[in-house]
């Protein structure tokens, strides 16, 4: 049986299969709500259940009024009303699978390799400034990674791979790597672009290779002569995690365009730069966020206190903030 989704005080409703999560069914019938990891751990696609029953993985059966639902994860068993934090019409999505190869490989950092992929000749990767692709492993397993390059330089896409410690990819596929080698991705996924139709100052949080989808919409900002100011907070363990530092240094030596901060949670003693934890170094900077726009990228500690603190302490508009959670694979569905 399908399910009718309609979302409250709007004209907008959409059909649901019983087994299909309400944020695929929304993108099928062209509509996008906010989202990254899919996998109910980052709280991007958070919002409420207003009637109806929903069947929420991790939480079981939730009946309206409920908050803080996590439409990747929820299911109807009835006709339904929800309320997300945004929802918007957009172009059916058309993903592309391909067939790229490794074209170069750099390692930056002890941690952190750069993968450059060639497209198909005559193939171009159609995508939005910070979204993410999909790489297929042998068995059909997949591992996500933001594309770094900006949309223009689109023959290609950049991967920033941070080595973890026990994964499959770092273990099976990454040592592997050389230049021919061929990957099956399939792109492209995410909401985390900048929003279009706003002029507010924009400050950007990255920690380690969340820096990666940063660059990629700074990138293209600058290409576009956005004229919107940016700050970008680059948050990492030591210096050399820092792994690109030249980038955002060149970006910044052009005044007024991007201004840029690197902090360090644990420095050597000759660091003479911010330390601590990103977000709070936001906060020393800015106790009014009222008027800004904040993009979040790293990992789900980070986000998640940032988003908390930014709100509660800043006065930054839950709207106004904007992440994307880099969740390991493996990372268990969050459970009530």
């Amino acid at each position: 049986m399908t399910y009718t989704v309609t979302v409250t005080g709007t004209d907008i409703s959409f059909p649901c299969e019983p087994d299909e999560s309400v944020l695929d069914a929304a993108e099928r019938s062209g509509y996008a709500i906010p989202y990254s990891c899919r996998k109910g751990v980052c709280s991007s696609c958070e919002g409420a259940l207003d009637a109806g029953c929903l069947d929420v993985r991790g939480w079981g059966m939730s009946q309206g009024p409920q908050s803080g639902v996590l439409f990747c994860q929820a299911r109807p068993s009835t006709d339904t009303s929800i309320t997300p934090k945004r929802i918007t019409k957009q172009d059916r999505v058309i993903r592309k699978t391909l067939t790229a190869k490794v074209h170069r490989i750099t390692r930056p950092s002890p941690d952190v390799t750069v993968v450059q992929l060639r497209l198909p000749t005559g193939v171009r990767a159609k995508f939005a400034a910070g979204q993410y692709l999909k790489v297929f492993l042998d068995d059909g397993d997949s591992r996500n990674y933001s594309m770094a390059n900006p949309p223009h330089e689109n023959d290609g896409v950049q991967l920033h791979i941070r080595r973890v410690q026990g994964g499959r990819f770092s273990d099976e596929v990454l040592g592997g790597l050389e230049k021919g080698t061929r990957l099956r991705i399939e792109l492209p996924y995410g909401e985390f672009s900048l929003n279009p139709d706003s002029d507010r100052p924009v400050i950007f949080v990255a920690s380690g290779t969340g820096f990666a989808p940063v660059k990629s919409i700074i990138e293209d900002h600058l290409k576009r002569g956005g004229e919107r100011s940016v700050h970008l907070y680059w948050g990492a363990r030591g210096q050399g995690d820092i792994y690109l530092p030249e980038l955002p240094e060149k970006w910044a030596s052009d005044p007024g365009r991007v201004s840029f901060t690197p902090v360090l949670s644990h420095p050597a003693e000759d660091w003479t730069g911010r330390t601590g934890l990103v977000h709070r170094a936001v906060l020393e900077d800015y106790a009014n966020l009222s008027d800004h726009e904040v993009y979040a990228c790293g990992s789900p500690a980070m986000t998640s206190a940032a988003r908390e603190d930014f709100v509660h302490e800043a006065g930054l508009a839950p709207d106004n903030f904007y992440c994307d959670a880099f969740v390991p694979s493996g990372e268990p569905v969050v459970t009530a």
